[in-house]
């Protein structure tokens, strides 16, 4: 009631001004609008004033004028994005939310072609692999959008998209970062970009990024007892990108192909408050992308997109030291994981008077495969453990055919071109669960020429992972495997409701409701002894009640929640942009979910909460998924000199930790994280055309606070660079 109560206020707001400032407002935003065309919002090339999503545009010179070190940086200040690891120490996982949806119900994209991480449980990809490199432009588009990008669409989208040519001759820029975050800490970066473009379009890019940190303990450190030895290091990161891009562009052709190649090093440590001193993770990806368009008329265009992308990663465990002596655990284990994904997409373009048409279809493969091995020595004797999913062979394959049809009024009259309507539907045949459709509709009228008002409707899914289908591992007493073959893919459908206001040449902002629905969630759960009562399992311990582990569809996951930006040029030195969401959700199960086939009708608890499903079951609020402030105030006292000042507010939220009461096993419990706001600034300092000075100092006020339990945070961080363009 409350979100409904904030939304209802923004949006009375927002139409008071549209009304009065119909006439005022001819000569405001409609120019600065016109330079800002987005693509991945409905695949065709459109003005973002006029798309009725939630889109967000940030632009390389955004980025170049920023001192971000990373994608997550940048992406946690926009609304509706939450991600988990942005303020830990450099390396840690980072996982995306979107609009309350999970952290594998996002689409990640470079160039359009899909990067996910086949090997993952959940074929989730870790935005730490992920830089600034290359990049042009960053496109977000939020809410469902599994009509024209097919699986894991389902909270949103974010394209990352790279340079092409540059004007004719040589261009290169160089930049160096160096900071510290924390007592012994520092970080090292080295960018280098050079391009060469020929008059008639040809062009080469080249560009070299490397980061080395020597980081934070990772983990907290909880134990108090000064005659416990402990052994705990700081955590580093090591990461570089190699890439290399050519292509021809003209007014009719554009022509492309590159080659990213991005090697990681992490320290990592065991678990939440378990630090590793032996423990680090190799990460390499090999990507590649490809692709053409051509006009065929002033009207009509032909693109293909294509990609492909493998990546491994291998995980070392080595003894850890537990005595002063130099005594270790004994233990020891690796893993090798590997995945690969390849794209190929065809589409085509038509534009007429009201009639904006796509229409494509396309192939995407993805496999996985696995190598573990486990040992230790004990009084007990030597104990072995390998697993080998290579030979299963795990892969999937999905066909696609796409079509949106954007339709204006004045298809019929010119003079009524204020009502617009997209619809859009993509057919899609998976190798494991077979055939599906989903669709949107998507109406919007413009209000005046600055304020757009738009309602959408659209559904999407999320296929599961290779790991929930094909996992070997089995139940020697019931004979039920991990992976289930019989898992259908996860269905959506989101309703949202917003309005895109310029007031002014200096003032525009937008606000949006939007309430999106989860079926047949995935969900893992361990399963009891159909013959043995609920409140007696475990309680004998000559008798074995386990009977194995699974993945199963289960039950619906409901989030909803609102969105408000704004963005001000107060004066002509100062400039405020700002951005607050509001989310909340619950989860629901029912017994009739159930895939008594796969469960063989034993009990089945769910690990994420440890739930018996008995009977009808919800759980309000979704772990992770804070509210979030961001206010950004910029001054300019200069041309060449820009200080900024952000405050970042992300509201309380639940974690997970693994509670061994709950039910035999024990399960999955949820504890509360404190709030916290964090204090920026930063400042850019254009010494000629060519060179540029830039100096940030993060969290300010040295708060200390915490993104997931367990887990430590930067500090005040001090950072410098320089940056020279040619």
């Amino acid at each position: 009631m409350r979100m409904k109560f904030i939304f209802l206020l923004c949006l009375t707001l927002t139409l008071s001004v549209c009304v009065l400032s119909q006439e005022a407002v001819i000569d405001s935003l409609k120019t600065y609008h016109l330079g800002e065309v987005v693509v991945t919002a409905t695949r065709s090339e459109k003005n973002l004033s006029d798309i009725g999503r939630s889109v967000t545009l940030v632009t390389g010179k955004q980025l170049e004028s920023s001192i971000y070190n990373n994608l997550s940086e940048v992406l946690s200040q926009q609304e509706g994005v939450y991600i988990v690891g942005t303020g830990q120490n450099p390396g840690m996982l980072q996982s995306v939310f979107m609009r309350g949806a999970n952290n594998n119900h996002t689409t990640i994209m470079i160039d359009d072609v899909r990067i996910t991480d086949p090997s993952a449980v959940n074929n989730a990809l870790d935005l730490s692999e992920l830089s600034l490199t290359n990049l042009d432009k960053l496109e977000i588009v939020r809410g469902t959008h599994s009509t024209l990008y097919g699986s894991s669409a389902i909270g949103g989208v974010i394209n990352l998209i790279t340079k092409k040519s540059e004007k004719p001759g040589w261009n290169a820029n160089a930049e160096l970062k160096t900071g510290t975050f924390g007592e012994g800490t520092s970080e090292f970066s080295e960018n280098v970009f050079v391009n060469y473009t020929v008059d008639h379009g040809l062009y080469v890019n080249g560009e070299i990024n490397n980061s080395n940190v020597k980081g934070l303990d990772a983990t907290v450190d909880t134990i108090t007892d000064l005659n416990v030895y402990k052994h705990r290091d700081k955590d580093g990161y090591d990461h570089t990108d190699f890439v290399g891009k050519i292509g021809f562009i003209d007014d009719r052709f554009d022509v492309y192909a590159s080659y990213k190649r991005t090697n990681q090093n992490t320290d990592i440590d065991k678990a939440a408050y378990i630090d590793d001193d032996n423990y680090t993770i190799d990460f390499r990806r090999n990507l590649f992308t490809y692709g053409a368009s051509y006009h065929v008329t002033e009207n009509l265009k032909l693109k293909y997109i294509g990609g492909y992308s493998d990546m491994t990663r291998i995980a070392v465990d080595d003894s850890s030291v537990v005595s002063a002596s130099g005594e270790t655990d004994h233990t020891y284990s690796d893993g090798t994981w590997r995945g690969s994904t390849s794209t190929n997409e065809i589409q085509s373009n038509l534009k007429l008077r009201g009639f904006d048409g796509v229409l494509g279809g396309g192939f995407y493969h993805e496999a996985m495969g696995f190598k573990t091995y486990y040992y230790s020595r004990s009084s007990f004797g030597v104990y072995e453990l390998k697993t080998d999913l290579d030979s299963l062979d795990p892969n999937t394959s999905t066909k696609n055919i796409f079509a949106h049809v954007d339709l204006n009024s004045s298809l019929i009259d010119e003079t009524f071109d204020r009502v617009s309507i997209a619809v859009g539907a993509r057919w899609y045949d998976h190798s494991i669960f077979g055939s599906k459709l989903t669709y949107e509709i998507n109406p919007s009228l413009k209000i005046n020429e600055n304020a757009l008002m738009y309602l959408s409707y659209s559904t999407g899914f999320n296929a599961p992972s290779l790991f929930q289908l094909y996992s070997p591992e089995r139940d020697f007493v019931s004979d039920i495997t991990r992976g289930n073959k019989n898992l259908k893919p996860e269905t959506s459908s989101s309703f949202e409701f917003g309005i895109k206001q310029t007031v002014s040449s200096n003032l525009s902002f937008s606000a949006n409701y939007f309430r999106t629905i989860v079926d047949d969630a995935i969900e893992y759960v361990y399963l009891w002894d159909k013959n043995i009562g609920i409140d007696t399992l475990g309680n004998d311990y000559t008798r074995n009640d386990f009977r194995g582990d699974t993945y199963l569809n289960l039950g619906s996951q409901t989030s909803q929640g609102i969105e408000f930006s704004v963005s001000s040029k107060i004066s002509e030195q100062f400039y405020f942009s700002g951005n607050f969401s509001l989310v909340s959700g619950k989860l629901n199960y029912k017994p009739s979910d159930i895939d008594s086939a796969q469960t063989q009708g034993h009990h089945v608890q769910i690990y994420s909460n440890g739930a018996f499903i008995r009977k009808e079951v919800e759980t309000l609020g979704l772990v992770r998924r804070p509210n979030t402030v961001n206010l950004s105030l910029t001054y300019k006292p200069i041309e060449r000199l820009a200080l900024r000042v952000d405050l970042r507010h992300v509201g309380s939220r639940s974690d997970i930790f693994y509670d061994s009461r709950l039910g035999p096993y024990g399960a999955l419990g949820t504890v509360p994280v404190a709030d916290y706001t964090l204090v920026d600034f930063s400042q850019k300092f254009d010494v000629d055309e060519h060179i540029s000075i830039g100096a940030r100092i993060d969290n300010i006020f040295d708060t200390k606070y915490a993104e997931i339990n367990g887990f430590t945070t930067r500090g005040r961080g001090f950072y410098l660079n320089t940056r020279y363009s040619l």
